[in-house]
């Protein structure tokens, strides 16, 4: 918008703020008012006018330099912009400006040129009758208004920037995968990227991909994408925070006499675990470090031990262990009795 039309737009009655409204209670009007007629939520096209008018009025308003040449171009009057010497009714004493317009048309010694009446007319361009007052107080505050053309021509609206939408996805990791952490391909609608699973992730988890949402409107930042993870069980392991908890079986003979046996970890990897002489079922051996390594901590892999025991024992194995058994008899008297006490 030029500025010679700006004396037929009020736009402090188009926000619906005083002349003294602060620069905050135009931009809460603005906000306010920007959400009701917006395209996107109102799709009348009423609606979508209203919206134009509320942004350019917000346009020059909450522009310093701009909002004073609207208020000097307003104060001077309305319509034609007519201007009369002297203090008559309806007049206006340009006196106090005597010397700011000569300087201009090259009068001197603060009197105007052609006698004390002045009339301004507004022009949209060369060859009027009167000076261009967009180009006149350009000049008086300093240059041309923000969103103008050369010679006055057109206005630029200033889009407001909105935050794109969020996406919400999911995806599906093996145990390994949910351990060590994971580079993953994912697609949204035509638009392939890769993204990485951090190490110890757990079943359900949502994790926040910052940007890779749909893309914002007015150069807005993009929305987020929220994945939802789903780990695939494992029938030994489980995580528990950094740790991992599993299993370990063990005969009777490596938990009564102790043994360092060979197992595996959940990735196939080779471990040597110490069993100590005498351990019994339920027992938790740790493995230092075996577990999930973070940018923050490095968890222990927590063994429990499983005594097994045959289903079928020889005429030999069963001498063995009532043998066993009258050897260890005030052992198996103690049991019998925490046995008989946990029951009461």
């Amino acid at each position: 918008m030029a500025e010679n039309e700006w004396l037929n737009k009020d736009f402090y009655k188009v926000l619906g703020v005083s002349k003294d409204a602060s620069e905050a209670d135009i931009t809460k009007a603005y906000r306010k008012l920007a959400r009701k007629y917006h395209p996107d939520l109102n799709k009348t096209k009423e609606a979508e006018e209203k919206f134009k008018d509320v942004s350019e009025a917000y346009d020059v308003l909450n522009n310093k330099e701009s909002r004073q040449k609207y208020d000097a171009i307003r104060s001077f009057g309305a319509g034609g912009a007519r201007f009369a010497g002297g203090s008559g009714a309806g007049g206006f004493d340009a006196s106090g400006f005597s010397d700011m317009f000569g300087s201009m048309f090259g009068g001197a010694g603060g009197s105007m040129p052609g006698g004390g009446n002045i009339r301004f007319t507004t022009t949209g361009g060369s060859g009027g009758a009167g000076p261009d007052l967009g180009s006149m107080f350009g000049s008086m505050f300093g240059g041309g208004m923000p969103g103008s053309a050369a010679g006055g021509q057109g206005y630029a609206q200033q889009a407001v920037p909105e935050k794109g939408e969020d996406r919400h996805s999911s995806v599906t990791l093996s145990f390994r995968q949910a351990v060590k952490g994971a580079t993953v391909s994912l697609k949204m609608g035509s638009h392939q990227f890769k993204a990485h699973i951090p190490a110890g992730v757990n079943d359900g988890q949502k994790i926040r991909l910052a940007g890779k949402g749909k893309p914002g409107r007015n150069g807005g930042e993009a929305g987020d994408l929220y994945l939802k993870v789903s780990v695939a069980p494992d029938p030994r392991f489980s995580m528990d925070g950094v740790n991992l908890i599993g299993t370990l079986p063990v005969t009777v003979s490596e938990a009564a006499l102790g043994a360092t046996i060979e197992t595996r970890d959940y990735d196939g990897k080779t471990l040597r675990v110490k069993v100590p002489s005498g351990t019994s079922s339920g027992t938790k051996l740790r493995v230092r470090g075996e577990g999930v390594h973070t940018n923050r901590a490095v968890g222990d892999l927590l063994l429990e031990v499983q005594v097994r025991l045959p289903k079928r024992l020889g005429a030999a194995a069963k001498r063995a262990i009532k043998e066993f058994a009258e050897h260890t008899a005030s052992f198996e008297d103690s049991v019998r009795s925490e046995r008989e006490q946990a029951g009461e």
